[in-house]
Formats: C-alpha cells, sequence, structure tokens
C-alpha cells in the first residue's frame, strides 16, 4: 500500500483554502485517519497548520515557507503535513487554539501545532517567518530544533504532550456544579455595566489598540438602554457612539457596502480587509436594533448597506451564502478598496465632483493607508458645501454622481477572491439577520432569508437522519454540524417564521431543536457540548460559552430553545435551556462581559417572551410597522390561522396533539367583541378579521386596531 504522504492530497479537497495549498512542494494531508496512520507507521510528528482563504498572515507564510522546496524538502521528510480549514473544522481549531492561548497566552492564524501521532500537542505558535528575526525563531530553525528533540529528547517531549492534554481537557470539558436557580436581569445589568466601564469614549469600541465590532455587547447595551434604570443613559450613549464610529470609519465599505473584519488602529480608519459573512449578518441586526431604539435613519441605511452586500456578492446561485471574501488582490491587501486622489480624479468626469467626494470621503494626498487612502465618512456634507462654497443640495448632487462613478471604476479592479463554502452556521447568522430586516425594512428581505433556508434544508439537512452536514462546496456536502449549526439555523428559521407567518419554518427550527438536544445535550453534565456526540472523539470534548467573532452556540441554543419551547412544551427544551443556564450561572454572572449571548438569553429567560400572536391569514402592513417600530428585544412574533381547520394542519405538521399556549384561545375575536374561551372551535359569529394577543406572562384582551396594539405594546415592553 502506497503512503499517502508521498504527495500533496490537497487536489481532492473542496475547501478553497485547502486548494489554495494544493500546488505547495510540501505533501499537504487533510485532516483523516489516513494522515495520522502514516505518521505512526512513519515513527514522525505530525505538523498540523490550521487557516483560512481570507487570512492574511496564512498567505505570508505559504508565500515564504509552504512554497519553498528547501523547507517543504524538510518538512516531507521529518513531519507528517496538516493543513486545516479552520472554517470546515472548528472543533480542530477551538482545541488547538485554547492550547496556544494556555501555552503562550495568545492565538491567531495560521496556527500552528506540531502533534504526536495521537494528536496530542507538545509544541504551539501561529506565524513563523521562513528566517529567525529578532526574538522571533525562523520556521526552519523551528522544524530543525523539533526534529532534533524528537530524535533525542524523546521521553520530554511525550511529559509535554502529556501535561498539555491533561490541561486540554480541563479546560474545556470541565463542568462546575450546577446552581439552584439561574442567572437573570443581574447577569444583564453586569454586562453592560463592564461594556459601559471599558468603552472608549473617545473613539467608540472597546480597547485602545486593534478595534474589533462587538455585536454582542452592543446587544447588552441597546437592551440596558430600553430597559431603564440608572445606566440606561450611558448605555444607550456607549451603544450609539460605537455604532456611529463603526459606520463613520473604515470598517464599514463606503462604496460597497459591507462591513471588513476588523481595525488595525483605535479610531477604526484602516480595516483587515477581508469580509466575513458572519460579521455582515450580525453588525446589522445591531444596526437595526439601533435603528428601532433610535429612529435614526443613518443605522437602517447602514444596516441594509451590509445585507445588500452579501446577497450581491456573497450569494450562491442557488440560494445559500458564500464565506468570505479575501483581504488581498493582485497580492496586495486593500487594494481593492483603497483610493489615491489621482485614481478618484481619473474615475469621475467633473473635477468639482472629484473634490466634494474626496473632501466627504477623506481622500488626501498622502492618504491614510500607505499613501492611498481608506474611505472614511467623518464630516457633515453641510460642512463640506460650506467649505467649497455651494449648496447643500448641489453638493449632494455631485456626491451622488461620483459615487456612482468611483464604484463604477472599483468594479473593473481585479476583485478578492471569494471562498465559495456555504457554510451552515454562518448561513444561519445570515438568515437570521435577513428575516429581521424583512420585518424591519422590507418584506424583500424576507424572501432573501427564505431563498437561503431552503438551500439549508436541500443540501445540508438529511430528512432521513435527521442531522446537518457543516459545509457545501462544489457540489459535495461534508462534515458533522456543530452546535453552532444548530443553534444559529435554528435560530435563523425561527427568524423567518416570525418574519412570514410560515409554520414550514418554524417546524424546521423545531426539527433542528430535536437534533441539537440529541446531539449536544449531556444529561448527567447538564451542559451542552460544542461536538455532536456522534461525531469524531476528540482529545477533549468542548463547551463553547463565550462570544468571539461569532455568537456564542452555547447563548444562542438556550435562546432559542426557551423561544421554541412557546410553540412545543413538551418537548424538554426549556429543561434544557434552564439546566443550561443554572450550569454556568457563575460563569455569565462574574465573566458577563465575554459572555453577552449568555447574559442576554439569562435576562429573556427571567423577564418571558413578549409574545405577540396574530391570527390572521396574513399579518395586517400596519400592525407589522406598530410592531417593529419599536425595539422590543425579546418579541416572539407569532401568528396562526384563524380558521380551527386552518390551525389543526399546523399542529399537525408540528407533530402537536394539542395547540400550544402561544396560540390556545387566541384566535379571532368573534362579532359583537365577547372573547371566546378556547379560539380554536369554529365560531358562527366570528368575522373575518385578523386578531392580536400581546402576552408577557400575562395576555392582552383580543385586539383588533392599531392604536390598541401599539397600547398593549407599550404596556408590556
Amino acid at each position: 500500500m502506497s503512503d499517502p504522504t508521498d504527495r500533496n492530497r490537497l487536489g481532492e479537497e473542496a475547501s478553497p483554502y485547502l486548494r489554495q495549498h494544493a500546488d505547495n512542494p510540501v505533501n499537504w494531508q487533510p485532516w483523516d485517519d489516513q494522515a495520522f496512520a502514516a505518521a505512526e507507521e512513519r515513527d514522525v510528528p505530525v505538523f498540523l497548520s490550521i487557516g483560512y482563504s481570507a487570512c492574511h498572515w496564512c498567505h505570508v507564510m505559504a508565500e515564504e515557507s509552504f512554497e519553498d522546496e528547501t523547507v517543504a524538502a524538510y518538512l516531507n521528510d521529518n513531519f507528517v503535513p496538516v493543513k486545516v480549514d479552520r472554517e470546515e473544522r472548528p472543533d480542530v481549531d477551538d482545541l488547538y487554539m485554547t492550547v496556544a492561548q494556555l501555552a503562550t497566552g495568545g492565538g491567531g492564524w495560521p496556527l500552528s501545532v506540531w502533534l504526536t501521532p495521537d494528536k496530542r500537542p507538545f509544541y504551539v505558535g501561529t506565524y513563523f517567518p521562513r528566517e529567525s528575526s529578532g526574538n522571533q525563531p525562523g520556521f526552519l530553525d523551528v522544524l530543525r530544533s523539533l526534529h532534533e528533540r524528537w530524535e533525542t529528547e524523546r521521553e520530554a517531549v511525550e511529559s509535554r504532550a502529556d501535561q498539555w492534554a491533561s490541561a486540554l481537557e480541563g479546560e474545556v470539558e470541565a463542568v462546575p456544579d450546577a446552581r439552584a436557580d439561574p442567572p437573570g436581569r443581574d447577569a444583564l445589568d453586569a454586562a453592560a455595566s463592564a461594556a459601559i466601564e471599558g468603552a472608549d469614549r473617545k473613539h467608540g469600541g472597546w480597547g485602545s489598540g486593534q478595534k474589533f465590532p462587538q455585536p454582542g455587547r452592543l446587544h447588552v447595551l441597546l437592551r440596558a438602554a430600553v430597559h431603564g434604570g440608572d445606566a440606561a443613559d450611558e448605555a444607550r450613549a456607549v451603544a450609539t457612539e460605537t455604532l456611529d464610529a463603526m459606520a463613520a470609519g473604515g470598517l464599514y465599505d463606503h462604496l460597497g457596502g459591507g462591513f471588513h473584519r476588523y481595525c488595525v488602529d483605535r479610531d477604526w480608519t484602516v480595516p483587515h480587509f477581508e469580509k466575513m459573512l458572519y460579521d455582515n449578518a450580525e453588525l446589522p441586526r445591531a444596526y437595526l436594533a439601533g435603528y428601532q431604539l433610535t429612529g435614526d435613519d443613518r443605522y437602517r441605511d447602514v444596516a441594509a448597506g451590509a445585507l445588500d452586500f452579501v446577497a450581491d456578492e456573497l450569494s450562491h446561485p442557488e440560494g445559500g451564502f458564500y464565506s468570505t471574501l479575501d483581504a488581498r488582490s493582485e497580492g496586495e491587501e486593500g487594494k481593492f478598496y483603497v483610493w489615491t486622489l489621482d485614481e478618484v480624479s481619473a474615475a469621475v468626469d467633473d473635477p468639482t465632483d472629484a473634490t466634494v467626494f474626496g473632501a466627504y470621503y477623506g481622500v488626501t494626498q498622502n492618504g491614510n493607508f500607505e499613501g492611498s487612502s481608506v474611505l472614511t465618512r467623518r464630516r457633515d456634507l453641510a460642512d463640506v458645501a460650506d467649505e467649497l462654497g455651494m449648496e447643500t443640495e448641489d453638493a449632494r448632487e455631485r456626491l451622488d454622481r461620483a459615487h456612482a462613478q468611483v464604484y463604477a471604476a472599483r468594479t473593473e479592479r481585479p476583485r478578492p477572491a471569494r471562498d465559495e463554502k456555504v457554510i451552515g452556521a454562518w448561513n444561519g447568522l445570515a438568515i437570521r439577520a435577513f428575516a429581521e430586516a424583512g420585518l424591519v425594512l422590507d418584506t424583500d428581505y424576507a424572501a432573501r432569508a427564505v431563498d437561503a433556508l431552503d438551500f439549508v434544508r436541500d443540501h445540508l439537512w438529511n430528512e432521513t437522519e435527521q442531522r446537518l452536514a457543516r459545509r457545501y462546496a462544489d457540489g459535495e456536502t461534508k462534515g458533522t454540524g456543530y452546535l453552532e449549526d444548530y443553534a444559529f439555523l435554528a435560530a435563523g428559521a425561527l427568524a423567518t417564521y416570525e418574519a412570514t407567518g410560515d409554520v414550514a419554518h418554524l417546524a424546521f427550527a423545531c426539527d433542528l431543536a430535536d437534533a441539537l438536544v440529541a446531539e449536544h445535550w449531556d444529561e448527567n453534565e447538564k451542559t451542552l457540548y460544542f461536538t455532536p456526540a456522534s461525531g469524531e472523539e476528540l482529545l477533549a470534548r468542548s463547551q463553547d460559552l463565550a462570544d468571539r467573532s461569532t455568537p456564542s452556540p452555547t447563548g444562542v441554543a438556550v435562546w432559542v430553545l426557551d423561544a421554541l419551547a412557546a410553540f412545543r412544551p413538551e418537548s424538554g427544551y426549556q429543561d434544557v435551556a434552564d439546566a443550561v443556564l443554572a450550569t454556568h450561572a457563575e460563569t455569565i454572572e462574574t465573566q458577563a462581559l465575554t459572555h453577552p449571548s449568555l447574559a442576554l438569553a439569562a435576562d429573556t429567560h427571567e423577564r418571558g417572551h413578549l409574545e405577540v400572536t396574530v391570527a390572521a391569514d396574513e399579518t395586517p402592513d400596519d400592525w407589522r410597522d406598530a410592531i417593529t417600530a419599536r425595539y422590543l428585544p425579546d418579541r416572539l412574533l407569532s401568528r396562526r390561522p384563524l380558521t380551527a381547520d386552518g390551525l389543526a394542519a399546523w399542529l399537525g405538521e408540528l407533530g402537536l396533539d394539542d395547540a400550544p399556549p402561544i396560540w390556545a384561545g387566541r384566535g379571532r375575536r368573534p362579532a359583537g367583541g365577547a372573547e371566546r374561551s378556547s379560539g380554536d372551535q369554529p365560531d358562527p359569529r366570528a368575522d373575518d378579521g385578523a386578531t392580536a394577543y400581546v402576552c408577557r406572562r400575562a395576555c392582552s384582551p383580543p385586539i383588533t386596531d392599531t392604536d390598541e396594539l401599539a397600547e398593549w405594546l407599550e404596556e408590556y415592553r
């Protein structure tokens, strides 16, 4: 039998990131049994390199080391090189990133880990230059040193591997003792207080160096603002300062819409230019919430611009959403996005139009990024017009013309590469964002959510086995779904039901919740694990509690199970949500700022959802407007059929014998105004009008008037 490590096997993979390395002289192996069996047979360590297609330093290390014949020969002779796309295998990435953080206090990509053939780590780092530089060792020197240790100090290597494996298991698998009562509003208050205390009040956001978007913290602050209390005004101020700063700076693409990954400076000017689907799902949700709370049209426009970017540039033709756009084009980071004054002048027909554009978007002779300018929007157009001696309306017309011409010129530039994996979890985030925009902005966004959800059902959901796959690419479905895939997609399906009133989406959300509980809930430990019970057994089975670049899968899972329990009270969803919150109560309360999704779920759990049930064939437009014009962060909007026959059909689709509380007794109001006790039996006196109910613990009377609906929403808000 031939040795699989005699050749580079990545050409057989669908992942664009892995294919980027298929032509390397390194004999890369995918993460599979063959690779580790070969390492065992050859008695050599595994070199594990983890990255993703839009990762700048991954490209740099590849060009410096993995494309170098000398480095490749040494790697191939003395190690088994394994390449992992972190977006396909978040379990592997999370496990060894935890090792990096424990061992070095930091992490990042590319993640470089050396393993024994049985997958125990014994050395870890991130990016290594080919040659040593200052205090940073060169990659080839590291390889030589580790090979020598493997050959001459094997006992010490094995001892370190044992120590790190044990520490890893204790870090990610350990479960605290459950508390009698789950946390509630106190966790949200703690998170909001910490977010206010740590905020950069001058520039927005958090930290004094690189600035990362933190949508979970924004949702905490916005909810604290609407709840009232001593910190409400300050919470609102910190949230809006951050929303304003991100929208005005270089994090946002002012030509094409959408957000870059993060900014490398304190004042949000120069971004790290890759665009990720998850940022352009979660940030629009934060801006939609900001718009609902404040009524500021800028937030609405930014949310719409980001979602329009996703629809235009990250859409699979059959409905799903792609993963990323690279930071680089023509081998240079940011080249697609930055401008000089000469480039603006060449793109714009009228010199005065070009002057207005440059003044408004901060294009200068010296630039703010390597001699070019990242577009920012930090000046009022009225001030620009005044400076240039023209009327504001004239400046607006000139700016609009120039914007269109500069955008057209950009479309002629070589584009950044696109990673066309369709990842279940990230699609769930995008579906939820589009569905919410379908309620708040325009129903066309909800239709886009439906298309993506249908794509997921067709390509990632196995109806027979009732299980999710991780990703779809080039006609191939691959990988096991993780907790984030089930939780984020269930939340997206539920939001799509709220936006459309189509029970099929609610039924799919429940199917996903059933599978989530079956695969990820541990009854003995009273926790949810990130990896499924039926998945690959790694060194440890991790939990994922904190918000990172995406929300906490555990936090979203608790929230969506809590919500779906209103429709399937006998499912056990509520028991799981209660138990997980109780198990991790101390972590949520003492580390609330790093666990905003769990803090939000705990707050909703204590307060209860604001249930808005609409018995109607279609939710009336003015009712929809009344509901979505308000920021109602724990709202659960539920349409149900008017007739008993219609409701019976829905119950059948959900596998229910009886109407759940959110529907029972909430039928249409009969003629004459007398309320029926059940609402589920035909009544010859009943008219054909829609009827609404607003409930939080207790319910309003039947509502048939828009103004009355608005009053009850304010009452229970």
